[in-house]
């Protein structure tokens, strides 16, 4: 089972590694569901840890709908993000019609290098999962999706989930299952749906919220569950 943990600092990085993280989601504007962070924190973080860092890509939080001068962007970050050593991005575009923008999709991947590639919850605001996840299978370079299974919390799409698990299964697409999961609830979870990775953010943090540091004790509770399914 891996487990992968949202940092926003450096500091997330470092304590999230020491206490069972098996990679990094490094963004910044958590509150907002995540941005592009600053090139700078990204070649600090790969510096200061040795598990992988996945950086998001993500311009702005209006939409998931993305102009020629927003693609261009996300193209430079993805090319400074390889530049920084970072083992992956986190990137997701849709159209107006609520599927994969996939013109956009194949500029970011040509743009990304040697890198992994996470296609990001915008998974989630599509008209319909399973096609969605038909059009990523033909992109072998998304490694994997994270997804909630639908605008839900992940708990509550848990059918949904396992229905995309299976739908996955035998290629190399990996579903990632995150949103609202908790130390409490993720057993049942992953017996629910079978998933092999996980990602958390606000519940091993201080509080639960998701602008307060990460929880050493919490995070290494969960490690330590989490690492009976190896």
């Amino acid at each position: 089972m891996i487990l992968e943990v949202i940092a926003t600092c450096a500091e997330d990085a470092v304590v999230a590694e020491a206490h069972g993280a098996d990679r990094l989601e490094l963004v910044t504007a958590v509150t907002e569901g995540g941005l592009t962070p600053g090139i700078g924190l990204v070649r600090q973080v790969v510096k200061s840890v040795n598990i992988p860092v996945h950086v998001m890509v993500r311009p702005h939080s209006r939409s998931f709908l993305y102009s020629e001068a927003d693609i261009r962007t996300m193209e430079e970050e993805a090319r400074a993000i390889e530049d920084a050593g970072a083992a992956g991005i986190v990137f997701g575009a849709l159209t107006a019609d609520r599927r994969i923008d996939e013109a956009a999709l194949a500029r970011i991947l040509a743009a990304s290098g040697g890198m992994n590639v996470t296609f990001h919850r915008a998974f989630d605001e599509l008209a319909s999962l399973p096609e969605g996840l038909y059009t990523l299978l033909r992109y072998p370079r998304v490694n994997r999706v994270l997804t909630s299974g639908g605008p839900l919390p992940a708990p509550q799409a848990a059918s949904e989930i396992r229905q995309l698990v299976e739908l996955a299964c035998g290629s190399s697409l990996v579903i990632l299952a995150g949103y609202g999961l908790t130390l409490e609830t993720v057993d049942r979870f992953i017996a629910e749906t079978k998933v092999s990775e996980v990602h958390f953010g606000s519940d091993i943090r201080f509080g639960r919220k998701g602008l307060s540091p990460i929880d050493p004790d919490r995070l290494s509770a969960l490690s330590s569950r989490l690492k009976l399914y190896y």
